[in-house]
């Protein structure tokens, strides 16, 4: 395999497009299963699930919360919802590289263009772009990855599925007398589907530092290890894939994580409150109360176990899928 890589290929044409799509596809399926349980854990952290709240807060928490999730429930405990991560996960990953691919070549058609703001800019048009189309799977992955068995076991309920998860979501809010309706809950009831999108509105404000600043980093990275010359630059090794991944995600995970534990509260609001959306204010109010401003960063220590490997991974996959599909 040459060392270098030419930089003529049109990565505006369909061709290559559907090619980066689907390396990036597959390597968000492979880098999400990698770090499956730390994502359970997580969004039991984040969203303050009382069966776990008393393990959250220190570095052995998480791992007291895993033994917690083995023994009731075993391995298909720890991998709890994450057959939704992996039907949403791959359009999201899928659409995420490969609308970077056409937005970086729209902004940045020449490195005269090449700046740090049009790198971050691609970055989150890329990373909005994909939630749009892919956040309901990405709610219903949340609750039920917010679904513990110990809650189950004392009300007599059955492990939470897919599409029982979906039943769930789709019937909340419904009330048998009319008077007590609230604006919303007639909203819900007149169009169903908005209750798939609760904190569908901090996911895309948190969208962006989160995934502009992602593929800033990477961008920037690479250009600065790998500079392009007479439009050529070595090919990167993967494992400075890998680190260069890694280091995205880890300033991407610090600068957006407050917006990532608001948008848990809210995604699982429905339980709490069913008949109506969970607004940014009483929300950030509940967090705070409930721990200061500690509270907004519950988890971000599990969040670096998580998103550190799962970025580098996605990334490093992605670049070598890219190669091996001619892309």
């Amino acid at each position: 395999m040459s060392s270098t890589v030419s930089h003529q290929r049109d990565k505006r044409s369909l061709d290559y497009a559907i090619r980066s799509g689907i390396a990036g596809g597959l390597a968000g399926c492979i880098a999400k299963t990698a770090v499956a349980p730390l994502d359970r854990v997580k969004i039991l952290f984040q969203a303050s699930n009382p069966d776990f709240q008393k393990y959250a807060g220190t570095w052995t928490g998480a791992y007291r919360a895993g033994l917690a999730i083995y023994r009731d429930g075993g391995a298909r405990g720890l991998l709890q919802g994450h057959s939704a991560t992996l039907l949403r996960i791959f359009p999201y990953a899928a659409i995420k590289f490969m609308v970077y691919d056409q937005w970086r070549a729209l902004l940045i058609p020449n490195m005269d263009n090449e700046t740090n703001f049009r790198r971050f800019t691609a970055g989150a048009l890329a990373g909005m772009t994909s939630v749009t189309f892919t956040y309901p799977l990405e709610l219903v992955r949340v609750r039920m990855a917010f679904h513990s068995q110990l809650s189950s076991d004392s009300a007599g309920q059955t492990r939470l599925s897919f599409l029982r998860a979906m039943r769930v979501i789709y019937k909340e809010g419904s009330t048998p007398s009319p008077a007590a309706r609230t604006t919303t809950a007639q909203i819900f009831e007149r169009f169903p589907v908005l209750k798939f999108y609760r904190g569908f509105t901090v996911t895309m404000v948190g969208m962006i530092p989160y995934a502009g600043t992602a593929f800033l980093t990477w961008d920037f990275l690479r250009a600065h290890f790998f500079p392009v010359i007479d439009d050529h630059s070595k090919r990167p090794h993967p494992l400075a894939n890998l680190a260069i991944g890694a280091v995205s995600g880890a300033i991407s995970q610090t600068v957006s994580y407050p917006f990532e534990v608001i948008r848990r509260r809210m995604q699982v609001g429905g339980l709490t409150r069913p008949d109506r959306w969970l607004r940014w204010g009483e929300t950030m109010r509940a967090v705070y109360a409930n721990g200061g401003w500690r509270g907004f960063y519950v988890g971000l220590g599990i969040g670096y176990l998580k998103i550190i490997p799962m970025t580098a991974i996605s990334f490093a996959v992605w670049q070598g899928g890219k190669s091996l599909l001619g892309a």
